[in-house]
């Protein structure tokens, strides 16, 4: 959600902290806003609801510093409006601090000491600052202040602060629980943000922070303490990612250019997981562990949680142990009845979401073992959990998952068959998850390579619908929740997934003459039985496209899918419906990017 960067040390921070916050914009933000100060006597403070656009042209070329905060905010306390944007200044015009998190009793705090204060905004954050500010003036030092008030913060809250006093500008105080925070090591500066993408043109060293630790940065130090004072050593980590990764190129929008990568990534993590003989390559005490357990529970959220459900499919059927696959944030406070001995896999892009490491904290609390499948190494749910495996697809900066979600499910796929074997399934045997996956590889090529048909059926089928509707059966079921998930995020048309056999027992009440309704068939079992409810529903009306393999295609079906195994089916039924849901949402002039009011990483629950 909310994006953080800062920087000391460095003459040109205007220029440093909005190229940072531009690569932030993926996170969600409805406003924005920089601090800047100079070490001789000079400060600025320019904000602005809106994009990062629209606060570059509030800031007038005599705004300049050395070392400054940036923020991005989505809106939770408060609407979107300049007042509500970040950073926020105390009353005395002393302390500037940003924050990406939720402070649960910020109320209660507000109440207690801040009475005789005037707000300027209706954050949760400037109640932060304030306190702050009140602590300072009964002669607490910056630091001390700082630590009173993130011990008044309760547990329910989560929050990553950035904070500069005015009387010691070269440095930062910064602070974090529950919400992701990084610094960022260089040459005579360091810098502070929220992801490291935000600073690769900086630095590709960045040191980790645990929940709790404050860090006081320097241009030339960092001091890291735990809750108790005690100083911590820990040595940076090198990101390799070149920073050109997330830049568009040629491409229009971020999301056009992620799917068209998604062949490049099954050809990746076959590289990166299976040897020239095809024996997989994932660590022997990640297998031990899945094969000692009785029952695999996968949770994850959005787009990930539909990529658990095809797991659920690949690791029940091909390595025969059952799994259940769970919405975090319904599973942090209603957990279901446990196995005797459950292992637990999460699903997360960016390894950031609040929800899944809810759950994530409720496992290594019970003692369970866990895996956590992630984008981006060194993140949170990576750290925390017992192992990681990594679907190294490249930075993925559109809102709407794409690549990560096909990554997630070949990854899946690939675990499937080196725990089936272990398990001495039958039917892992057979399968040629290199082979399977390059056949995949392909056939995504061919889909994106045929992107103007996809274009023109969404032209016809939905420029002005308000309503669409996917069907399928079966594994495509699967497919279909993510497909409406990726049309109604991007297009805001409303869209659902439904299993086709359920039409008949209410849903098909809302079809209409004209209604969008787009059939997946890639399941021979149920072809029959979709194309049958697909009958049904045109013949009240609705306006149906067919989306099947060539093996089950009909006559008159408007987009063919390639051939591959079964199971590996929605890695190429997803590819015309993210193209479907990126060309309706170009057609009514949305930013296919940036949807309204979403986020890409979810780091509040």
């Amino acid at each position: 959600m909310c994006g953080i960067v800062g920087v000391t040390g460095k003459d040109n921070a205007v220029q440093i902290l909005l190229k940072g916050l531009k690569r932030l914009e993926y996170r969600g933000y409805d406003s924005a806003g920089i601090y800047v100060n100079d070490q001789d006597g000079h400060e600025y403070l320019v904000k602005e609801k809106g994009r990062i656009a629209d606060l570059e042209a509030e800031i007038g070329s005599d705004v300049h510093g050395s070392t400054g905060i940036g923020h991005t905010r989505w809106a939770t306390h408060g609407v979107p409006s300049k007042a509500n944007a970040h950073p926020h200044v105390s009353a005395d015009g002393r302390y500037y601090l940003v924050h990406n998190g939720m402070i649960g009793n910020f109320a209660e705090l507000k109440k207690q000491y801040l009475s005789d204060v005037t707000f300027k905004s209706d954050t949760d954050t400037e109640v932060i600052v304030q306190l702050i500010a009140k602590f300072a003036q009964t002669g607490m030092a910056t630091k001390a202040a700082f630590k009173k008030v993130l011990n008044l913060i309760d547990d329910s809250s989560s929050y990553s602060f950035l904070l500069i006093d005015n009387q010691e500008p070269n440095t930062l105080y910064v602070a974090k629980n529950k919400s992701p925070l990084l610094i960022g090591v260089g040459d005579g500066f360091n810098v502070v943000c929220s992801d490291a993408l935000a600073m690769l043109d900086q630095t590709h060293d960045f040191i980790e922070l645990i929940d709790g630790e404050t860090v006081i940065v320097k241009p030339d130090s960092i001091l890291i303490e735990d809750t108790d004072g005690k100083r911590i050593e820990r040595k940076p980590f090198h990101v390799s990612t070149d920073a050109s990764a997330a830049d568009k190129g040629a491409y229009p929008y971020y999301m056009l250019k992620e799917i068209d990568e998604q062949p490049g990534v099954m050809r990746t993590l076959i590289k990166h997981y299976i040897s020239e003989d095809g024996s997989i390559k994932i660590d022997d005490n990640i297998l031990q562990s899945l094969h000692q357990s009785d029952r695999i529970y996968i949770v994850a959220a959005g787009t990930s949680y539909h990529a658990g459900l095809v797991g659920k499919e690949l690791l029940e059927k091909v390595a025969k142990i059952p799994t259940e696959v769970h919405v975090a944030s319904e599973f942090g406070y209603n957990p279901p009845l446990l196995a005797a001995k459950p292992f637990f896999i999460f699903l997360t892009q960016s390894g950031e979401t609040a929800d899944s490491r809810q759950v994530l904290a409720q496992v290594n609390e019970l003692g369970y073992q866990s895996l956590t499948i992630t984008n981006v190494e060194n993140s949170t749910l990576s750290r925390e959990a017992t192992y990681t495996l990594l679907l190294y697809a490249g930075p993925e900066i559109a809102v709407a998952s794409t690549k990560a979600y096909t990554g997630q499910i070949a990854l899946e796929a690939i675990l499937a068959k080196a725990l089936g074997e272990l398990r001495q399934v039958a039917t892992a045997a057979d399968f040629d998850v290199a082979k399977e996956l390059t056949k995949v590889a392909n056939g995504e090529q061919e889909l994106v390579d045929e992107k103007k048909d996809i274009k023109k059926i969404a032209a016809a089928l939905l420029p002005t619908t308000r309503n669409a509707f996917y069907i399928g059966r079966s594994i495509d079921y699967d497919i279909v929740q993510e497909a409406a998930l990726k049309l109604k995020e991007v297009s805001y048309i409303q869209t659902e997934g439904f299993a086709s056999g359920e039409l008949k027992h209410g849903t098909i009440s809302l079809i209409e003459k004209g209604t969008p309704v787009l059939a997946v068939i890639t399941d021979k079992h149920t072809a029959k039985h979709t194309r049958s409810n697909a009958q049904e529903v045109m013949a009240r009306g609705a306006n149906v496209v067919f989306i099947a393999s060539r093996s089950l295609a009909k006559d008159g079906d408007q987009i063919v899918l390639p051939d591959v195994h079964p199971l590996l089916t929605p890695l190429v039924a997803i590819v015309p419906c993210q193209l479907m849901a990126y060309y309706a949402s170009l057609q009514r002039g949305y930013d296919v990017d940036k949807p309204r009011n979403l986020a890409k990483s979810v780091t509040v629950e």
